[in-house]
């Protein structure tokens, strides 16, 4: 990542661009550099790209659910002073922007979705967490992608260090429980934004199906497949989802050049 970290009032974020608001969310084991391509692509095309850090392990305890994290959302949207914006979340982010936007609908001009969770997503697996295991966490950090080799060793040691860490594994099962709880099935038919679903064919966190539930609930959505990718497309083939959504996008929000 080439861009700077801006660190303003409770924030710190990425920012490129002028033009339409085009606001990233990362998921939960996932990071800002997840989007190098994507924020590169975007910001030099008539978008505003900002990516926000979500403050996945500094909430209270207690706070720290989908619900108060698409609060800190739209925090960060009245603190940037941003009145229309498009959404674009990975997993857990996609999960958020779809929450944010059932509480702001007026705001939320384009929703983009990959690997989203919000319906159904697989865990970690049925012995999750087993925390000193390197090999394990290794393997289960290689299943979210199709080719095993995305999953670098700064990645594992990441999600292993989030594992191994008690503030972090608490937190962690806390959202967890309650992306279930906020399962978003009877608030998609009333959604009727644009809305665009990038999938990976192999994904096995969010499997198709879970892409081809979100296709039929949500009103005015379009859905793109991605061959040989898992749970996150804009990592394994980011030009192949820049392509799918620049073409959308140029479909349902042309940039403000």
């Amino acid at each position: 990542m080439k861009y700077t970290l801006k660190k303003e009032d409770n924030f710190t974020y990425l920012e490129s661009g002028e033009g339409t608001p085009l606001i990233i969310l990362h998921g939960l084991m996932g990071n800002l550099s997840n989007f190098d391509g994507v924020f590169d692509h975007f910001s030099n095309l008539g978008y505003n790209v900002l990516m926000p850090e979500l403050p996945l392990y500094t909430l209270p305890l207690l706070k720290t659910n989908v619900k108060n994290l698409s609060k800190f959302v739209k925090d960060f949207v009245t603190f940037k002073k941003l009145d229309k914006y498009i959404l674009l979340g990975n997993s857990l982010g996609g999960h958020i922007a779809l929450y944010h936007t059932k509480l702001n609908p007026k705001n939320v001009s384009g929703l983009i979705l990959t690997g989203s969770s919000g319906l159904y997503e697989n865990s970690m697996g049925e012995s999750y967490p087993k925390r000193g295991d390197y090999e394990y966490i290794k393997k289960k950090a290689e299943d979210v992608f199709y080719d095993p080799k995305i999953a670098t060793k700064e990645i594992v040691d990441e999600v292993f260090e989030s594992i191994n860490n008690r503030n972090k594994l608490l937190r962690t099962l806390a959202i967890a429980k309650s992306a279930i709880r906020h399962n978003m099935a009877s608030d998609l038919p009333n959604m009727d934004l644009p809305s665009c679903l990038i999938w990976g064919k192999d994904d096995t966190v969010t499997p198709p199906e879970v892409a081809e539930e979100f296709h039929k609930l949500l009103p005015n959505s379009e859905l793109y497949w991605i061959d040989k990718c898992g749970h996150a497309p804009m990592m394994e083939h980011p030009n192949e989802f820049n392509m799918h959504l620049e073409n959308w996008l140029m479909k349902n929000s042309k940039p403000k050049k």
